[in-house]
């Protein structure tokens, strides 16, 4: 009826040639007919919308397991030259698809699904996943670190070109839009023109990173001075005359002998360590004239730096001692392994949490459950005989400096601290002790007079690592209140406060040049600061779990770091890249050391062994056949050296590249 109206109201204008009130009024009817046509079309779509929401509502959790369900499958049905590139999706796609359930407030559909395919991901990712089975509802994932930030984070996943396009086409021939939704929300690809063997052995292949990657590659890009001091004892050495003879050295290994015989005799790795007789022959061995100095090189060829702290002078006798050192030393490679000396200690009761050496293995110091630090000299214990252990509890001696019967202990008794030992650590010239301890305090020791000397006090909670620098006075120290923080012997409240890391600082440690000063974290992350400015300088990320011990090469080019779940990494300074991944340690790597002249690398785990590894074939790019053999890690790794039943607390390098260990025996294993 009203369109019938308008067309004879139109039709009367026309005719009386009202041509300008005509055009007026048929603007007024297109008008009016688009926004009735548009009120029409939005209702269908908001009513299309609402249906749309309600249904895909009710198959929300039979979306993510079906579509995770056929996206497995696929993946493990694939051909074995991309299957290993591919199966790195699963994971991140699995945690999203549980947390976004969770999200949604679908709980037991989440926890089925967690629950369906976790055993897929436990082998690699047992840690995460434990924690991630505290995720009970929405609230959680704010709540939680953990979780919130692996919502926050992308992981970074290198693939080849080939193995991406496999994926793209999976995704879009399937219409499989949940899982499409997920890996473009929280993976970053990074595609590679190069077949799949050529990247598989990267230490990025697969890494979980936040927000702050650019940051961290920002920061990364600073000029860092990695060298040696100018004037080091190697310079002077090398003005001195370098090393010795052949038949000097020889003669130099009788005094020696005497030395390392008293040693033996409180080793339990005795048949690690080897025979004096062997000891000799690898010191002749291996100091072949111009062979044995090349290994020497990559120290002599090191950068020189000045200093940028005031460090304290060398007493001239110390000084003159460490030379000799140097002169006598053994120069190590792939084929001239150390000898290694192994004190273990018994009777602990699951008492000891640390143990330190001096760098000459004369003392041995280990930090208890009790409070109590206990310096034994190894010395001492030889000349009391050879049934003397490392124990804690000795019936036949007293804990006084002189029992009630007049007897000798076995060892000197520090007591002072109020909480467990969790760190000690010696001065480069032995004379003094340092000890952290879960009272929030550190205490510094004197082993010439067997007394507390000092006790620094400024962290807030339990302090997990100490470690005094290469050149004495200055020391740092690790804390579970998220800094690390550097003092001098001179002062008691500290010179720099290093705050960065998210969470526990686990350990320390010092730069060759002592101009930097790297802190391992159980955020995953290493950072290296500026000692006299304080900035952060390199964040090293890679670790899957807890970062536990460090190592400096001795030319100060490479970091070495281990973590909780046994793996190694070896990081280059200059650029803060990671250049490999070694793994073959099944339990946590508690200790790590780089031989005097950098060319082998020790690392000492929980799985009760020490394993020796070539630094120079890790440094270097794996040959081709040997990646497409899948064994580039077994390759650089040079000897395994297991213990009867004695994880590895600590390792040490002596100045002439005696390797000495330490540890507790323990009867659970």
């Amino acid at each position: 009826m009203e369109e019938e109206l308008d067309k004879t109201v139109f039709l009367y204008l026309k005719k009386k040639g009202f041509t300008q009130t005509e055009q007026i009024f048929q603007q007024e009817q297109q008008n009016k007919n688009n926004k009735n046509a548009t009120d029409a079309s939005m209702s269908d779509t908001d009513l299309t919308k609402q249906i749309l929401a309600l249904s895909q509502y009710e198959n929300i959790p039979a979306m993510y397991h079906d579509g995770y369900s056929k996206l497995r499958s696929w993946t493990y049905s694939s051909l074995d030259l991309y299957k290993h590139e591919l199966l790195r999706v699963l994971y991140p796609v699995f945690i999203h698809c549980f947390m976004d359930l969770i999200a949604k407030g679908h709980l037991q559909e989440a926890r089925a699904f967690f629950s369906s395919f976790r055993e897929d991901h436990e082998m690699m990712h047992s840690r995460d996943l434990k924690k991630l089975e505290g995720v009970l509802s929405p609230s959680h994932l704010e709540e939680m670190e953990f979780a919130h930030s692996l919502r926050q984070s992308k992981v970074n996943i290198k693939i080849c070109q080939y193995s991406y396009e496999l994926l793209l086409q999976y995704l879009h021939k399937t219409q499989s839009i949940t899982m499409l939704g997920i890996i473009n929300e929280h993976i970053d690809f990074q595609v590679s023109p190069g077949q799949p063997d050529s990247i598989s052995d990267d230490a990025e292949a697969f890494s979980l990173v936040g927000s702050g990657q650019d940051a961290a590659n920002l920061i990364n890009q600073k000029e860092i001075h990695w060298g040696l001091l100018e004037d080091s004892l190697e310079d002077r050495l090398e003005k001195a005359g370098g090393l010795l003879s052949d038949s000097e050295k020889t003669e130099g290994d009788a005094k020696e002998g005497e030395l390392d015989e008293s040693k033996k005799k409180t080793a339990e790795g005795g048949k690690q360590g080897g025979p004096l007789k062997k000891l000799k022959k690898d010191k002749v061995g291996g100091a072949a004239g111009k062979g044995a100095r090349g290994e020497g090189d990559k120290v002599a060829a090191a950068p020189r730096v000045k200093p940028e702290l005031t460090l304290p002078p060398i007493p001239t006798d110390v000084e003159n001692s460490i030379l000799e050192d140097l002169r006598n030393r053994v120069q190590l490679s792939n084929s001239t392994l150390p000898s290694v000396c192994f004190y273990t200690f018994v009777n602990t009761h699951n008492g000891l949490n640390c143990s330190s050496i001096s760098h000459d293995g004369s003392l041995v110091a280990g930090g208890f459950s009790d409070s109590s630090l206990k310096v034994w000299d190894v010395a001492k214990l030889g000349r009391m005989g050879s049934s003397v252990t490392l124990g804690e509890n000795d019936s036949g001696l007293n804990e006084n400096t002189l029992g009630s019967n007049g007897g000798k202990r076995a060892y000197t008794l520090y007591q002072g601290h109020s909480g467990p030992v969790y760190s000690a650590s010696f001065s480069p010239w032995g004379d003094f002790l340092l000890s952290s301890s879960s009272d929030s305090t550190i205490r510094l020791w004197s082993t010439k007079f067997n007394a507390n000397i000092v006790c620094y006090k400024g962290h807030n909670y339990p302090v997990w690592d100490v470690q005094f620098s290469p050149y004495g006075h200055y020391f740092a120290s690790a804390s579970h209140d998220r800094t690390a923080r550097v003092w001098s012997m001179d002062r008691v409240q500290p010179l720099r406060i290093l705050a960065g890391h998210l969470s526990d600082v686990d350990c320390v440690q010092w730069h060759v040049n002592c101009n930097y000063l790297a802190t391992g974290s159980s955020d995953k992350t290493i950072r290296m600061w500026d000692v006299s400015s304080g900035n952060c300088m390199r964040i090293f990320i890679g670790h899957r779990s807890s970062v536990l011990c460090l190592a400096m090469s001795p030319d100060g080019r490479y970091l070495a770091s281990g973590d909780e779940d046994g793996t190694i990494m070896m990081w280059d300074v200059s650029n803060g890249r990671c250049i490999t991944p070694l793994v073959g340690h099944t339990s946590c790597v508690w200790s790590l050391a780089f031989s005097c002249e950098g060319s082998l690398l020790a690392s000492g785990s929980a799985d009760s062994t020490v394993k020796l590894w070539d630094v120079n074939t890790s440094v270097k790019p794996p040959r081709s056949e040997e990646s497409k053999n899948g064994n580039t890690n077994r390759l650089r790794s040079l000897k395994t050296l297991p213990t009867k039943s004695t994880p590895v607390y600590s390792l040490r390098f002596s100045r002439r590249n005696l390797l000495f260990a330490a540890g507790a025996l323990s009867t659970n294993l």
